[in-house]
């Protein structure tokens, strides 16, 4: 662990600021990126700054001179960009989404903030109190993208100590103490309490955060272990047989958003048989067709374009790669003869019908559907091979028999979300 306080050695020990590499620190004029502007600088990185005055009060054109000043005395290059105006609504994220949005554009390499320990503990106590579940409690990474705070070890107290010994100055931003907005209400009335608890309150919440991103990993790879035996579009009664935070978890990785315990036995007490839906969050509905669930966000998906697939060969499917290729080694075996030099991969038909194996007689693709439990939305996207004017297979439905001949065999596999 770095040495407590010691913003150098903090940075030094996180690993994300190398001497000679490019980072652009985000300067706001505050103690905190004045602070890491300096320990860039004795880090050896290829240190340059930026500066986004967002116009939102009367001083904002001081801390652009300020930055401006400093930049000019330390030699460090720095891009000034100036916003439009603000928007109705969330001041605070507009601001904080155009200095990021400017960083991705401007930067070479990464990109770094001057947040720390204090702004961690804020941020999670924030989160708790605004909303349930264990992504409030992970609070910020150390690096997001090209994003990096290098500063999270140490505390807002450590870093105006460090601009005080090494006779730095920095500019206070009057909305910060302004109780009207939220964050400022955690900062000034309620960590100042939870210290009054314990001295150590705020390194406490900090280091749960950061035991709980480690421990994310070992939930991500029990979610993906889960995923790999059940699929992409489960069935309930497998799902219910999982510990019930394992299957929420599932759930809330194929809804891409999150999903609460009370939804999620909702979910897992609907009927195994017919079709039903249930809203989960944001316009994401819980569909389960034949006992499978799957999710959904406005309209299903169109039927892909019909394709040719040149035997041998592969071509791509809507979300499926589908090939051709010689040998018994395959999804479906059928002979040269029976598919010729190349197929029509398409999708499902009103009125389809095919000749499937072991059944002596016909079957339209509807009744094959309903008899492998194939989800409805999930029908028109499916492979269908048809030689010669006839289907002699559907992925994961059906094939029809092999022909006397060289064998070839077909395989699907998908590349995107989604499928049976």
């Amino acid at each position: 662990m770095p040495e407590r306080g010691n913003p150098l050695e903090a940075a030094r020990a996180s690993g994300l600021v190398v001497a000679g590499e490019p980072l652009l620190v985000l300067l706001s004029g505050g103690a905190d990126s004045v602070c890491l502007l300096d320990v860039a600088i004795e880090l050896d990185a290829g240190v340059a700054a930026l500066h986004v005055n967002h116009g939102l009060r009367e001083g904002a054109d001081t801390d652009e001179r300020f930055c401006r000043d400093l930049c000019d005395r330390i030699g460090v290059p720095l891009t000034v960009e100036h916003a439009a105006g603000a928007p109705e609504g969330n001041v605070q994220a507009w601001a904080r989404e155009l200095r990021y949005a400017a960083a991705e554009r401007l930067a070479e390499g990464d990109y770094a903030t001057g947040h720390t320990m204090s702004d961690q503990a804020e941020t999670v106590v924030y989160r708790l109190a605004a909303s349930p579940g264990r992504r409030a409690l992970l609070g910020m990474k150390p690096r997001r993208g090209r994003l990096v705070r290098p500063l999270l070890e140490i505390t807002r107290e450590d870093t105006r100590e460090w601009c005080r010994e090494r006779g730095l100055e920095w500019r206070e931003d009057p909305t910060n103490v302004d109780t009207y907005y939220a964050r400022a209400r955690v900062r000034y009335e309620v960590m100042p309490q939870l210290r009054e608890l314990n001295p150590a309150a705020e390194r406490n919440i900090a280091e749960t955060a950061r035991r709980l991103r480690d421990e994310q990993e070992l939930v991500e790879a029990a979610v993906d272990a889960a995923l790999e035996r059940l699929g992409p579009a489960p069935e309930l009664a497998e799902l219910r047989e999982e510990p019930a935070a394992l299957a929420r978890l599932v759930l809330a990785r194929l809804a891409g958003a999150s999903v609460s315990p009370a939804r999620a036995a909702d979910i897992l007490r609907l009927a195994d048989h017919g079709t039903h839906e249930l809203d989960v969050a944001d316009g994401i509905r819980a569909v389960v067709e034949y006992g499978r669930v799957r999710f959904a966000r406005g309209p299903e998906a169109p039927a892909p374009e019909p394709v040719f697939l040149p035997v041998p060969g592969q071509v791509r499917f809507g979300d499926w790669e589908v090939e051709a290729h010689p040998g018994e080694a395959g999804e479906a075996v059928l002979s040269a003869e029976q598919l010729g030099t190349a197929v029509t991969v398409r999708s499902w038909r009103d009125g389809d019908r095919m000749r499937p194996a072991g059944l002596g007689g016909t079957k339209s693709l509807q009744d094959l559907f309903t008899d492998r439990k194939v989800p409805r939305a999930l029908r028109r996207t499916l492979p269908v091979v048809e030689a010669g004017g006839e289907i002699v297979w559907v992925a994961g439905v059906a094939a029809v028999e092999r022909a006397p001949g060289d064998p070839v065999a077909i395989d699907a596999r998908q590349v995107s979300a989604g499928g049976v």
